[in-house]
């Protein structure tokens, strides 16, 4: 068996052997041990990697600024920092995605990464750390209890960004659909019964306007999360963090990041609130719910294909049965609703652990944190593919749909004003009964002309008001 090279590192625990390879350090090591619960590293969210290399080059330049850091200990800190922004070294952040200590284990990890990439820099080896310490250094001015929220909410904005683009695009999709299916008239329903007539066209420019509310929605929860607790420190009273700190350090990170980050006005308060959290994982579930119920609608109006309601057709992706040949299953708008469930049991998790928390911190964070970063990532991935694979190749049935309205009883809706309701219940009853059309009846009894009915039924006239 093949010994590891190993180099020996220091704790308030005693001494650790940590692999001469790695760049992270003793702190990082034990909490491998500790932590073996998903299996999921930190660097699974490269959105908070990149976040925690911006706080901590915002730190560092914030202290050279007040002159508290070297200018060869910052140009260090700060190379590595770039670095690890450009995707560099994500490898070595190894901790797992849920762990104890209110994300200590995530914040030591940076650190340890950052001053042993800086000692390289400087031409030292790892792990000695006089020339580069990374709590005395690199940490410098700063607690978990700070830096840990603040790079969860820059994260947290990369990945919101990158979610309400794919939905821009899939409201786009629904959009253009809208337009292309215009002019089908179709049957509308309301639990499940014909209603009144309506065209495919209105049904999926609702669609699209019920996911772009909800991205206006998003940006109003990125609001939220742009102030920060950065130099709050431990507690929020900034205890070890030089007077000017705080607003050096938020001023740094809002040029670095390019965000509308601010700083809290009450510190203490915004070291232990995690309630913009609790507001964006709200918005998430909203987004997940409507994206499911529309998914049902897909699945619904496309079944069949000639058993069912069978209005539009989704394109086949798939072979969808190993026993049934030639069935096809609507398996996109499936793997989307299972999405949505997913991110409504995430909000469940993210709400217990905002709940949880005690006195002047949430310990509950990191897991607040993988909830978040599920949610948007899958939430993303479900709009992508269901624009890609989906929406943009779904055909509708226009002789079909249009038979269906001819057929239905709830044209009946359309004659009371012109034949009155107790009339129009005669007619829908009758028509029910004997399973004639509406047409047919009111020609027969000769409640309107063929004229008249024509122009009532009319697409246009069917769809709006008169």
């Amino acid at each position: 068996m093949t010994s590891v090279a190993t180099r020996v590192e220091h704790d308030l625990l005693g001494d650790y052997d940590v692999p001469e390879s790695a760049y992270y350090g003793v702190h990082t090591a034990r909490a491998l041990l500790n932590f073996p619960i998903t299996g999921m590293p930190i660097s699974r969210y490269s959105e908070l990697i990149v976040a925690l290399a911006c706080v901590k080059l915002a730190a560092a330049q914030a202290n050279h600024r007040l002159g508290l850091l070297s200018a060869e200990r910052t140009g260090a800190i700060v190379a590595a920092c770039h670095e690890i922004k450009s995707g560099k070294l994500h490898d070595q952040f190894v901790v797992d995605v849920i762990q104890g200590g209110a994300g200590t284990s995530t914040n030591m990890n940076a650190n340890e990464v950052i001053a042993n990439r800086g000692l390289e820099l400087l031409g030292h080896r790892r792990g000695d750390y006089q020339h580069l310490h990374p709590l005395e250094h690199v940490n410098l001015g700063q607690s978990t209890n700070d830096v840990y929220p603040t790079a969860l909410k820059v994260g947290l904005q990369f990945a919101v960004h990158r979610l309400r683009l794919a939905m821009t695009e899939l409201v786009s999709a629904f959009a253009d659909k809208a337009i292309e299916f215009g002019g089908h008239l179709k049957m509308g329903r309301t639990q499940l019964q014909d209603a009144v007539p309506m065209t495919l066209g209105q049904e999926f420019g609702s669609y699209a306007v019920m996911i772009g509310e909800d991205g206006d929605r998003l940006g109003e929860a990125v609001l939220l999360i742009s102030e920060i607790n950065l130099g709050g420190t431990a507690i929020g009273t900034g205890l070890n963090s030089h007077r000017g700190y705080a607003e050096a350090v938020c001023e740094e990170l809002r040029a670095i990041t390019e965000l509308p980050l601010v700083t809290a006005s009450n510190l203490v308060e915004a070291t232990q609130d995690v309630g913009s959290f609790v507001q964006l994982s709200g918005v998430l579930k909203r987004t997940a719910v409507k994206l499911s119920k529309i998914c049902n609608d897909l699945r619904l109006l496309s079944s069949g294909p000639r058993a069912g309601l069978g209005e539009i057709n989704l394109p086949p992706v798939q072979a969808g049965s190993s026993i049934m040949p030639g069935k096809v299953n609507p398996v996109i708008p499936e793997v989307v609703n299972q999405v949505a469930y997913e991110v409504i049991g995430n909000d469940i998790a993210v709400s217990m652990a905002a709940e949880a928390g005690q006195l002047q911190l949430n310990a509950f964070e990191p897991i607040i944190a993988h909830s978040l970063f599920e949610s948007l990532a899958h939430l993303t991935a479900a709009c992508d593919t269901l624009r890609t694979r989906c929406i943009v190749d779904i055909t509708a049935n226009v002789a079909h749909m249009r038979a269906m309205v001819d057929h239905s009883i709830g044209l009946v809706t359309a004659l009371n004003p012109y034949i009155g309701y107790e009339a129009a219940s005669r007619l829908a009853a009758d028509a029910l009964s004997s399973g004639s059309d509406i047409a047919s009846l009111v020609l027969d009894r000769g409640l309107l002309t063929a004229s008249e009915l024509a122009t009532i039924l009319e697409p246009h006239n069917l769809t709006g008001p008169r």
